[in-house]
C-alpha cells in the first residue's frame, strides 16, 4: 500500500483523537496493541483517504470501527454506509462494532477481530 501524505489538519485531528479515546476504544486498544492479535500490528486513529478510522491493520487491510450512540441516528447510519462502501471499494475490510459490544464483552470482540484478521486481505475494486 502506498503511503500518501495526509492533510496536516487531518493528522493533527488524528493525534488529538489518539489522546482522547473513548473508554471503549481504550479498553479495546489494550487488547490490540503490541501485536497481541495473531502477531499483527494494529494502529489507532489512522487517516485513510478522507476518513480517520478507529483501528487499522495494514497487513490485512482490516479496519475496525467502534461505533458510539451517535452512529445510530439515521443520518449517521447513511454516512457510515457511504464510508464503509468507500473503504471496501479500495480493498479494505471493515468490521463495525459498538461501544456496548466492547464494554460488555471485550473477549468476544477480540475474537471477532482475530477471526477477521485470519482472512486474507481484500483486493480493491477495479
Amino acid at each position: 500500500m502506498s503511503r500518501r501524505i495526509a492533510d496536516p489538519r487531518q493528522l493533527g485531528f488524528a493525534r488529538t483523537m489518539r489522546r482522547n479515546m473513548t473508554e471503549a476504544e481504550f479498553r479495546l486498544w489494550l487488547r490490540l496493541r503490541a501485536r497481541a492479535v495473531e502477531g499483527l500490528k494494529f494502529r489507532r486513529q489512522v487517516p485513510i483517504g478522507p476518513f480517520i478510522v478507529d483501528f487499522f491493520c495494514a497487513e490485512r487491510r482490516l479496519v475496525v470501527e467502534i461505533d458510539g450512540s451517535q452512529h445510530f441516528a439515521e443520518a449517521a447510519i447513511a454516512a457510515d454506509a457511504r464510508r464503509t462502501a468507500w473503504l471496501e471499494a479500495r480493498g479494505f475490510r471493515v468490521l463495525r462494532l459498538t461501544n456496548p459490544d466492547v464494554m460488555n464483552n471485550v473477549e468476544a470482540v477480540y475474537r471477532a477481530i482475530a477471526d477477521a484478521a485470519e482472512q486474507p486481505p481484500s483486493e480493491p475494486s477495479p
